[in-house]
């Protein structure tokens, strides 16, 4: 299973947003010249994580974006979950499987996926965001002059 760069900028989005600076938002534009990614991109992922309500925006000047909920109320695997598109690791139905009536390997692969969200869901956002992650973080904030 691999995450696709959507999920994946909406989950380093939400972890530069966990640090704690000033009362000025972060922009669209300072996102995506941090993490190196077209801006276009970024203004996609911002409007998914405002609309799963995590992000608040403010538009004009002296808009951007922040937290909108506790970075500790974040669970990864429910992170994960509304960012990706609805995930199964098998189709029985696209081609039809002759052997999909009685076959009971699409549940157990179900099952497993769900372990894996629960799995994750076992850490938050802030506790991502502690350690190594924080001090790659300030620097981050630091290098844009925030």
């Amino acid at each position: 299973m691999q995450l696709t760069r959507f999920a994946d900028l909406g989950l380093r989005v939400l972890m530069y947003l966990t640090h704690e600076r000033t009362q000025v938002p972060v922009t669209n534009a300072e996102i995506a010249s941090q993490f190196q990614v077209p801006h276009n991109h970024v203004i996609k992922v911002v409007h998914k994580l405002g609309k799963l309500g995590w992000v608040e925006t403010q538009r004009g000047r002296g808009g951007g974006l922040r937290l909108a909920v506790a970075a500790d109320s974040l669970r990864l695997g429910d992170v994960l979950l509304g960012l990706e598109p609805t995930y199964t690791l098998v189709d029985c139905d696209t081609p039809p499987c002759v052997l999909r009536q009685r076959c009971s390997v699409k549940g157990a692969l179900d099952q497993a996926l769900a372990a894996f969200y629960a799995s994750l869901n076992e850490h938050t956002l802030a506790e991502l965001c502690r350690s190594r992650t924080a001090s790659v973080l300030v620097t981050l904030h630091r290098k844009y002059g925030t």
